[in-house]
């Protein structure tokens, strides 16, 4: 009896302790988040899918945390009105801010102000590098543009004419058209860059630029952009020219996937957006 009472004792004692330990691993736990606790998302161009992934996982992880969370954004490719929603969602004071900047220079006022104000910011997938912001998050751009470039080139036995479709100004496509061309120059010299058209995301304004293009080179093998808008409108007009004009681009969604299997896109280059968020 004495026996089994010592050892109740321990076992209470012990219970005690632990039960100790799990609320001070608790109260001394930084990733937990107060009461009313909230982060926001912010983009350019808000219904395109490459950012329902991001902020899936921007989500998820706040729910892990106990954070709020809020998706923002402008649906149009416009940074003043981008800009005016990231200060709409700074009026509500958030804890942080993860935002995708359209343009860098543009948004580092609006970023310091934040940061200023005890906002943290994380620039995403594009950045603002002259900013305050705490800390830029994204894929490896250079290497998409790289492994696009070496795709195309293969496909055509290194020899033939490309073009490339942008959007002059943001960050990481600019990285993207300038790594597909650098890689072009310095590993398939028989690649000719014949033209370059700013789509600026516009599938319309991609396929007026690629009957032009094809138009103008009756010889162009292959037109690459960074972005998923812009391949839809460009595989239309390669499909109308006949097919012989291959679509490459970075990123992907359900549209792009199908035209991919169909056979009217060539190929795609896509990052883990869920890690981003």
């Amino acid at each position: 009896m004495r026996k089994f009472l010592s050892m109740l004792a321990i076992s209470a004692a012990a219970t005690t302790v632990l039960g100790a330990s799990h609320a001070a691993a608790q109260a001394a736990n930084p990733f937990k988040c107060e009461p009313g606790e909230k982060y926001v998302m912010n983009v350019m161009v808000s219904g395109v899918e490459y950012w329902f992934p991001v902020y899936e996982m921007f989500k998820q992880a706040g729910q892990q945390f106990g954070c709020e969370t809020e998706y923002t954004g402008t649906p149009e490719y416009d940074v003043n009105k981008q800009i005016a929603t990231f200060d709409q969602a700074l009026a509500q004071k958030p804890a942080g801010i993860l935002v995708h900047p359209m343009n860098s220079d543009p948004f580092i006022e609006p970023i310091n102000r934040a940061i200023d104000q005890g906002t943290a910011v994380v620039t995403f997938a594009a950045d603002s590098p002259n900013s305050k912001r705490v800390s830029y998050i994204t894929s490896d751009n250079l290497a998409e543009g790289t492994y696009a470039a070496d795709a195309v080139a293969k496909a055509m036995d290194g020899k033939g004419e490309y073009a490339v479709l942008e959007n002059p100004g943001q960050d990481n496509h600019d990285k993207r058209i300038a790594a597909f061309i650098g890689r072009m120059e310095a590993k398939w010299p028989e690649m000719k860059l014949v033209g370059r058209a700013a789509s600026n995301q516009d599938a319309t304004k991609a396929y007026q630029a690629v009957l032009s293009l094809a138009q103008a080179h009756p010889e162009l093998g292959a037109v690459f952009m960074p972005e998923a808008n812009s391949a839809i409108g460009a595989a239309q007009a390669a499909k109308e020219g006949g097919g012989k004009i291959r679509v490459m681009l970075a990123d992907v969604n359900a549209k792009i996937l199908d035209m991919i299997k169909a056979g009217e896109i060539f190929g795609s280059v896509n990052p883990n957006q869920g890690m981003q968020g």
